[in-house]
């Protein structure tokens, strides 16, 4: 039997709101025992923790793999060695893939792949219609059945209304969520950031406001007439998060995720014309920033994902204007986010844990990971005094598209357990 003591972490456990010093003895993956303090006996593997902080691991659901067609931006073992790093124990992998994933036999693939290559869990999204096109509906039940747990067309976003309520309805008996990239493509028209006076100040055509949120209007409007699950990608916008919040109140079944870098960045870092800030949704003004952190606290934002989309360094290496949009984000997102919010008081643990670790897995239907006895360990260990720098030379991603390269953020994950094994200390 393996047997392992973790000694004085400061552990966020279910029964409080705060970090607690606790010692949890786990034998053979499965936490047995969790006290104030434990006195080993026996053969015990003693593990010191003192100072670390020990939270449930995290959960992505919106993750760029790349693979397959696109393995030199991404491979399923590159992105979730990156996963790993950053805290993560399982990630939902997109299927905006080459080709797309949008039959039974490709969820299976992926799957399979995952598997053989990747040392934590990685669940699977399906195409919402066929070859990602907008026009024709997938093979939703037959990637259901093969354990898709989530079907969406990526970031492309689906322009016909009926379609969008075809599939609500036809998802409706699985209980399996749709999930759509909110925008009006007719407003966003060539447009590279947000749209304003900064927008016209660099020169650069700007992507407005009410496109994202025309896109959450009629996505809700069709979910609530269906009854269908409908998830919102990357909300930025203030207004997106006030008609999240008022459909939420009529009891339409809307869920939201927010990005990390939407959360701690605006349109303001733009003036150097930086490629890596380029994203869509495009980062906003700094009272869309307070107003997703205040969505985030309330409820009317679910949880954090990073849309971690990575490109190579000739794609993003193009002039602001032609390079594509997006930016890697899972060995940056719980520094950056500990940093930014969690230190300075503005979001405290126990919330960060639910959007990030218990949030994530409910929209998909997993099993919860609290710190409890009887539960498999899946946690992360975090250092709150070290420190993250992530340089193109240790990223564990394949690309470099990250707003923090090479810049410095407090606090470092120390390890990953899944089960008995330590991942990055194994």
């Amino acid at each position: 039997m393996s047997r392992i003591l973790l000694k004085d972490a400061m552990a966020l456990l279910p029964d409080c709101s705060e970090l607690r010093s606790s010692d949890l003895l786990i034998e053979d993956g499965v936490i047995t025992a969790i006290a104030d303090s434990l006195t080993p006996e026996g053969d015990v593997e003693l593990r010191d923790a003192a100072g670390k902080l020990l939270l449930p691991a995290l959960c992505d659901v919106h993750v760029h793999l790349r693979e397959p067609g696109g393995e030199s931006r991404e491979t399923l073992h590159s992105g979730t060695e990156a996963a790993i790093a950053g805290g993560f124990s399982r990630v939902l992998a997109m299927p905006n893939t080459t080709p797309p994933v949008d039959s039974g036999g490709l969820v299976t693939f992926v799957q399979s792949m995952a598997e053989k290559n990747c040392r934590i869990p990685v669940s699977v999204a399906g195409c919402l219609t066929e070859g990602r096109k907008g026009e024709k509906l997938a093979e939703i039940a037959d990637m259901v059945a093969k354990g898709a747990v989530m079907v969406t067309d990526a970031n492309h976003v689906l322009k016909d209304a009926y379609v969008l309520r075809r599939a609500l309805e036809y998802c409706r008996p699985f209980d399996v969520v749709v999930s759509v990239f909110p925008d009006t493509p007719a407003l966003s028209g060539e447009g590279v950031m947000n749209e304003g006076r900064q927008s016209f100040r660099l020169g650069l055509p700007g992507i407005p406001a009410m496109a994202e949120e025309i896109g959450i209007e009629r996505e809700c409007r069709v979910a609530e007439a269906t009854g269908g699950r409908i998830h919102i990608q990357n909300v930025s916008t203030a207004g997106g998060v006030e008609s999240i919040r008022r459909f939420k109140a009529a009891g339409v079944r809307v869920t939201a995720e927010v990005t990390p870098h939407h959360l701690l960045l605006d349109e303001s870092q733009l003036e150097g014309y930086n490629p890596s800030f380029k994203m869509m949704p495009p980062l906003r003004g700094a009272a869309d920033r307070e107003a997703l952190l205040e969505g985030l606290r309330d409820g009317s934002l679910d949880m954090i994902a990073t849309g971690h989309a990575p490109h190579t360094d000739f794609e993003k290496n193009l002039d602001f204007m032609h390079a594509p949009f997006g930016v890697i984000g899972l060995e940056t997102a719980l520094p950056a986010l500990y940093e930014g919010l969690v230190k300075p008081g503005l979001l405290d643990w126990s919330l960060l844990v639910e959007r990030m670790a218990f949030a994530p897995r409910r929209l998909l239907g997993l099993p919860m990971n609290p710190l409890s006895v009887g539960t498999p360990l899946d946690a992360l260990l975090f250092d709150p005094l070290g420190q993250t720098w992530l340089t193109r030379e240790n990223l564990r991603s394949l690309s470099h598209n990250s707003p923090w390269l090479n810049v410095p953020l407090v606090g470092r994950v120390e390890d990953v357990y899944l089960g008995a094994e330590a991942l990055l200390s194994s």
